[in-house]
C-alpha cells in the first residue's frame, strides 16, 4: 500500500524535525527541505525511515527551490507543513529601527513563500483532500515589544489559511499556534528564556489535527493536547 505523503518546511531543526520524525515512525513519505544541507542531511539521516525521504535543501524564498519541491511531492499529498520561518533581525528591533529589507525578507519566507507553494502544490492536495498546517504564533495575535515584523508576517499568514480554507472546503487549512518551544529561533529571540517545553511535546497536537481532521480554523496547540501534557 502507499504510504501518506507529507511536504515539511523547515524539517532540519524544531517543529518540522519533531513532527517529521514522529510521522517517519509511522511510515509516510517525506520530502523535506531546509536551508543548511548539511543540517538536513543530519536530521534526515537520523530519522526512523530515512529510505522514505527526499530532501530538498534550498531557501523557500527562492522560487526555483519550490518548483523542485512541488517536484518531488508528485501528483498526491496528504499533508503540508509550512514550518519554516526567519525571525527577522536580532535582537529583535522596535518598530521604528526594523530595516524595511529586512521585512520584506520576513514577509517573503513566512507570507509569500507558504502562499506560493501551497499554489503548487494544490492539485496534489485536491486529489487527497489533504491538510496544510500554517505554523503561526502567538505574535500573530498578541502585541510583543520588538516583534512587529514577525508578528506581523504570521497574521498575514493566519488570514491567508483562513480564506483559503474558505475557498478550498474539501481540505483543511489550520493555522497552528505552538506556543513558546525551546528553538533555536526562541533563543536568538530572546536569549535569556529558559524551561520552555521542547518542540516534541507540540507533535501530539499536530498529528491530532492531521488524524481528527476537525473544522479548517486558527488552533492553538495547548488547546489540542490534553491537559496534563498542556501543563
Amino acid at each position: 500500500m502507499t504510504p501518506p505523503t507529507a511536504l515539511i518546511t523547515g524539517a532540519s531543526a524544531g517543529l518540522g524535525r519533531a513532527l517529521a520524525t514522529a510521522l517517519s515512525g509511522r511510515g509516510w513519505r517525506l520530502v523535506v527541505d531546509a536551508r543548511d544541507g548539511a543540517r538536513l542531511a543530519d536530521a534526515v539521516a537520523a530519522l526512523p525511515r530515512p529510505e522514505l525521504v527526499h530532501a530538498v535543501a534550498g531557501d523557500v524564498a527562492d522560487p526555483a527551490h519550490r518548483a523542485e519541491l512541488a517536484t518531488a511531492v508528485g501528483d498526491r499529498l496528504d499533508l503540508l507543513v509550512n514550518s519554516a520561518s526567519d525571525l527577522g533581525p536580532t535582537p529583535l528591533p522596535p518598530l521604528a529601527d526594523l530595516p524595511p529589507a529586512q521585512l520584506q525578507r520576513v514577509l517573503a519566507v513566512n507570507v509569500v513563500a507558504p502562499m506560493a507553494l501551497i499554489q503548487l502544490v494544490l492539485p496534489a492536495l485536491r486529489a487527497t483532500g489533504g491538510t496544510v498546517l500554517d505554523i503561526s504564533s502567538d505574535a500573530a495575535v498578541e502585541a510583543y515589544e520588538g516583534w512587529g515584523g514577525y508578528g506581523a508576517s504570521k497574521a498575514a499568514l493566519d488570514q491567508l489559511s483562513a480564506v483559503l480554507a474558505v475557498e478550498e472546503p474539501a481540505l483543511r487549512v489550520h493555522a497552528v499556534d505552538p506556543g513558546d518551544m525551546d528553538t533555536a529561533m526562541h533563543r536568538a529571540a530572546d536569549p535569556e528564556a529558559s524551561g520552555l517545553p521542547a518542540p516534541e511535546s507540540v507533535v501530539p497536537a499536530l498529528l491530532r489535527l492531521v488524524d481528527e481532521r476537525p473544522a479548517s480554523a486558527r488552533y492553538r496547540a495547548e488547546d489540542l493536547l490534553p491537559s496534563e501534557a498542556a501543563r
